[in-house]
C-alpha cells in the first residue's frame, strides 16, 4: 500500500479482508492442555469432545524465525494491518458463540475476516482496536461449530503504567493460583506464542516497562472458564465473552471469581489480582 499507512484511511482499507487455514485436534494436544489446567483424567480419544477455547491451540502461525519482529512476534504486515506508529500488539477480549462441540482428530476450516478498525485514545497514549471475525467448521463442510469476535490492540512505546483498575470482591465460586514463569512457558508452548512478554524477563521489563512477566490474556480467560467447568461439569457452555482490563503478572496470586448461573444460565465472571484489582472481566452462558 503506498502512502501513509498509519493513517486511518489507510488502516480502514483493511477491513473486510480475509483469509483461510485448515487444521486438526490431535488426541495428545487436548491431553497437553488439560495438563496446564492441572487436569488429569483419562487420556483424550478420536472423537472426545474438545474442551471449549481448545480451539486456541489451533490455525496458529508458522511464521519462520526471520520473519519476527523484534517482540517475538510475525513482523508487521501480512493479514493484519501494519500499524506502524503503535509497535506493541496485546489480546484485548472478546465474544464466542459455541454451537456445536469441535472432536479430536476432525480435520477444521476457519475463516477470518477483519471485520472493524477503530483508534481510540486511552490512560497510556493512543490505541488502535483490530476486531477479526472466525468461524469455524469441518473441512469437509457443514454447519458453523464455532464463532468469535476477536479484539486485538495496539499501543505505544510509552510507559506501562497506567490507572489502577478497581477493586473487586472475592466471588461465590473462587479459585486461586500462582501464575509461574513454568505455567506461562508451557502455555507459549501449546499456542507457539513466541511474543517475549511472557518468557523473557529482561525484555519486559527493561524494553515494556512491566515489573513481570505477563500472563497471557487466553490463559487467563481459560482459567476463568475452567473454573464454570470444575463448577458445572456437567452444563454445556454456549457462550462466552471477556474483556481484559489490567495486566498479571507471574509471581503473584491471581484470584479466578464467579456467581452461580442465573435463571437464564449466565454466569458473571472476573479475575483480580494479589491485591483484589480487576483483571479480567467475563461472562459464560449456560445451554
Amino acid at each position: 500500500m503506498a502512502g501513509n499507512t498509519d493513517a486511518p484511511q489507510d488502516l480502514a482499507a483493511w477491513i473486510g479482508r480475509s483469509t483461510e487455514q485448515e487444521d486438526s485436534i490431535a488426541p495428545g494436544l487436548l491431553d497437553r492442555f488439560a495438563a496446564v489446567l492441572d487436569r488429569s483424567g483419562t487420556p483424550a480419544r478420536p472423537g472426545d469432545a474438545a474442551p471449549p477455547l481448545a480451539h486456541w491451540l489451533l490455525f496458529l502461525s508458522d511464521t519462520p524465525q526471520s520473519g519476527l519482529g523484534p517482540d517475538g512476534h510475525p513482523a508487521r504486515g501480512g493479514f493484519l494491518p501494519p500499524v506502524h506508529d503503535l509497535p506493541r500488539r496485546m489480546w484485548a477480549g472478546g465474544r464466542l458463540q459455541f454451537h456445536a462441540p469441535l472432536r479430536a482428530g476432525e480435520a477444521l476450516r476457519r475463516r477470518s475476516v477483519i471485520k472493524a478498525i477503530e483508534r481510540r485514545e486511552g490512560a497510556s497514549g493512543p490505541l488502535v482496536f483490530v476486531t477479526l471475525r472466525h468461524e469455524i467448521g469441518a473441512a469437509a463442510g457443514g454447519p458453523t461449530l464455532l464463532t468469535e469476535e476477536h479484539d486485538i490492540v495496539y499501543r505505544g512505546t510509552e510507559g506501562a503504567a497506567v490507572k489502577p483498575a478497581p477493586e473487586a470482591p472475592r466471588g461465590e465460586w473462587h479459585r486461586s493460583l500462582v501464575p509461574d514463569a513454568v505455567l506461562l512457558f508451557r502455555y507459549s508452548a501449546l499456542t507457539f506464542n513466541g511474543h517475549r512478554i511472557h518468557y523473557d524477563r529482561d525484555y519486559v521489563t527493561t524494553i515494556e516497562g512491566y515489573p513481570g512477566l505477563i500472563v497471557h490474556g487466553p490463559l487467563t480467560a481459560t482459567l476463568l472458564l475452567d473454573l464454570v467447568r470444575r463448577q458445572q461439569p456437567e452444563g454445556r457452555i454456549a457462550a462466552f465473552s471477556f474483556r481484559a482490563v489490567s495486566p498479571l503478572f507471574d509471581g503473584a496470586a491471581m484470584h479466578l471469581n464467579a456467581t452461580p448461573p442465573d435463571a437464564e444460565g449466565r454466569i458473571a465472571l472476573w479475575a483480580t489480582n494479589d491485591t483484589g484489582r480487576l483483571a479480567m472481566r467475563g461472562e459464560a452462558r449456560l445451554g
